[in-house]
């Protein structure tokens, strides 16, 4: 039985979801990209910020624009190896430990992965334990917990385990699960917008005018690949493809329709820009939501603030959990696609 659009869709974002690629320690995710656009057939090549770009010809000569989804995931940063194994970490991006919980993470070091275990702390405890606190006063912070790895120092020193090491969840506990039309993972910002890249790089042979799809670096850390790219490469519009958080505070429902935005904390997005790709999606019938969102930034909205970019808008689906285990329907996902196609297509 042939595998149906949503079938395949999660599998793809399930591949990229269990290839690690925190800000900056990106190689794992590198080499499945490199593999997965030659299979395509396009062309990918990497600049010196890391990101991966594929190039679809345009027919019309002298214009481009950039479709963006960044390939690295928030985590932690080794901050200090302790001699009895215990390992301190620091933020990688905006990631909580509270949202991660008691349980595997992975070391990426230079010559090994090492697993532990991110630790917090027992709870059969009195005021006299600083973990008492975390019960009943304050929310937990990284400098309250450690990892355990019941490593010697010599052994982690041979893996490669030192201060700016990555950690991430453990790759078994980052495999996503189905949940009827909806997909739940670890890290669906932004390997499930890479999904979105892939599939426009394998339905569009060609596009209105140079078309640069952009598997962007070090995005969470400052959005640093796509200010890298697009300060060197001449563009009049750059999309970004993202998550849009699902809160009460914003106009915007769990389903298929995704998300264009209007603004963010960076600054406003292109009304031009907005509209056209509004009108290719009412071509195709595809529906869209909208809205402005706070705390939050992307790829486009950061190039536009900087001056590197005439024209940003933002493209998203709706997702629970956002920078935690988070939850979106893969319809949203998939007219994605569907709307950047229509908008790309000659």
């Amino acid at each position: 039985m042939p595998l149906s659009e949503y079938d395949r869709l999660f599998e793809t974002i399930e591949e990229l979801v269990l290839h690690h690629s925190p800000s900056g320690a990106e190689s794992e995710i590198d080499e499945w990209l490199q593999r997965r656009f030659q299979a395509l057939g396009v062309n990918c090549w990497f600049d010196e910020a890391g990101n991966a770009i594929a190039k679809i010809p345009g027919r019309e000569p002298g214009k481009a624009i950039a479709i963006t989804a960044h390939k690295d995931e928030i985590g932690g940063i080794v901050k200090s190896v302790e001699e009895d194994g215990q390992v301190q970490v620091r933020k990688l991006g905006g990631a909580f430990p509270w949202v991660y919980g008691e349980g595997v993470v992975d070391l990426l070091g230079d010559q090994q992965t090492i697993s532990g275990i991110l630790s917090f702390g027992s709870r059969h405890v009195s005021h006299e334990s600083p973990q008492k606190a975390q019960q009943d006063d304050k929310p937990l912070r990284w400098e309250d917990t450690w990892v355990e790895t019941k490593c010697s120092t010599a052994e982690l020193e041979a893996a490669g385990i030192r201060p700016g090491t990555r950690m991430v969840v453990g790759k078994h506990r980052k495999r996503p699960f189905r949940l009827k039309d909806h997909i739940a993972s670890y890290t669906l910002d932004n390997k499930a917008s890479i999904a979105i890249l892939l599939a426009l790089a394998e339905r569009l042979p060609e596009a209105n005018v140079d078309t640069y799809l952009v598997a962007s670096a070090k995005e969470e850390v400052g959005a640093i690949g796509a200010l890298y790219f697009s300060q060197r490469q001449r563009l009049d519009a750059l999309i970004a493809l993202e998550i849009c958080p699902l809160s009460a505070e914003y106009p915007v429902q769990d389903g298929c329709s995704p998300v264009l935005l209007s603004q963010d904390s960076y600054g406003l997005y292109d009304e031009t820009l907005n509209q056209q790709i509004r009108q290719a999606a009412t071509r195709e019938n595809l529906p869209l939501q909208f809205a402005t969102i706070s705390g939050f930034g992307s790829d486009a909205s950061i190039a536009m603030k900087f001056g590197h970019v005439p024209r940003a808008a933002c493209l998203s689906f709706p997702t629970q959990n956002t920078h935690g285990y988070e939850i979106a329907h893969l319809g949203a996902i998939a007219n994605c696609i569907k709307v950047l196609y229509a908008f790309c297509q000659p």
